[in-house]
């Protein structure tokens, strides 16, 4: 029995799982799992290869386009942000840097405050959902939150952070966010089936983002129409673990970027986690996270480093998929705990 099989097993019969399950192993894939359904309504079943939003986890893909622009010179982790929004957000400190922004202390206020008591089931857009389609027209949402604490003096996760991010990557690039982040993470790193896609307008290899575990209501009006720096990507299992392979192998950024991106700069304990630059680590061991939550989303995929293995749980609904990921979680613990005492996580 593949490991993780048997806490895969238990979680998904405790509770309602809708999306998609997958281990990875090199070039090998060891435990795949399609549950629930793509489309409930015309009762399309989950396939493996389903195309299914990611939420937060999209910020890693907005962190290594800025690199890139890093990389390039167009940018510079220590610049103040205030050079490229001119009197826009006037709120910002204006000592907020690029780097600030990536690794979440830049004290700025948040229009999506999670450590509040938002909830995936409200409705937080402040705008019409259908006007946000660029980075810029996420300005009127951003406008009016003052500044938390001084840049650089604290840690806080931040959702404006990134979209604030993706209005700079505009701006620099002189292109649509979603253009850029294409052009310069997704067809390096060949994720071909990852994209922004409009709610509106999904393929039918996309699931529909469902708000509660039971029922028919989408998230369409819950969410930006097209997703920008801080969310708004769907993928596929198979897709991160391309993304994962690609990262670590140099064919998106630079080993020297990724090793910055990659230091450990802040803990997050009550998640097990550790804060990169753009990225998460686990709390104890050699392992990358990215991890989201919103309406429609229940997303988290871990890569054991050493072991080139990815642990993806992918949910179409907003809480489905948290037992699931809570258990494969503790089965990824054990693992690297093996491999730490001299075992084979991939046993």
């Amino acid at each position: 029995m593949p490991w993780g099989q048997q806490e895969l097993d238990e979680a998904i019969a405790e509770g309602p799982f809708s999306g998609v399950v997958a281990i990875d192993v090199g070039e090998e894939r060891v435990l795949e799992r399609a549950e629930g359904w793509m489309h409930r309504g015309y009762r399309v079943p989950m396939r493996a290869d389903a195309r299914i939003a990611v939420a937060s986890g999209s910020k890693a893909f907005t962190a290594l386009a800025v690199m890139r622009l890093v990389e390039d010179g167009a940018l510079r982790l220590d610049q103040p942000v205030r050079e490229l929004l001119g009197d826009d957000l006037p709120l910002i400190d204006d000592a907020v840097t690029i780097e600030h922004l990536l690794g979440h202390t830049s004290g700025i206020g948040d229009y999506l405050d999670e450590e509040g008591d938002w909830e995936p089931s409200e409705f937080p857009l402040t705008v019409p959902p259908h006007t946000l389609t660029t980075a810029e027209a996420f300005l009127p949402l951003l406008e009016g939150f003052p500044q938390r604490f001084a840049p650089g003096s604290g840690f806080a996760y931040c959702n404006g952070g990134y979209a604030v991010l993706a209005i700079v990557l505009e701006r620099v690039a002189g292109e649509p966010f979603q253009a850029v982040v294409r052009r310069l993470v997704l067809e390096p790193a060949g994720l071909e089936a990852t994209d922004h896609l409009r709610l509106d307008a999904l393929p039918g290899d996309a699931a529909r983002p469902y708000v509660f575990d039971e029922g028919d209501e989408d998230a369409v009006l819950r969410l930006p129409v097209l997703g920008a720096g801080d969310g708004g990507a769907f993928t596929t299992a198979a897709d991160l673990h391309r993304f994962w392979l690609a990262l670590l192998d140099g064919r998106i950024v630079r080993p020297d970027t990724l090793a910055t991106m990659m230091a450990p700069r802040h803990d997050v304990p009550d998640e097990g986690k550790r804060a990169g630059l753009g990225l998460f680590l686990h709390g104890e061991h050699e392992a990358l996270i990215v991890e989201g939550w919103d309406a429609g989303a229940s997303f988290r995929s871990t890569h054991l480093v050493a072991a080139r293995t990815t642990v993806s749980v992918l949910g179409n609904s907003s809480d489905g998929g948290w037992p699931v990921i809570g258990a494969l979680a503790d089965a990824v613990d054990a693992a690297l705990e093996g491999a730490a005492g001299g075992g084979t996580p991939a046993a």
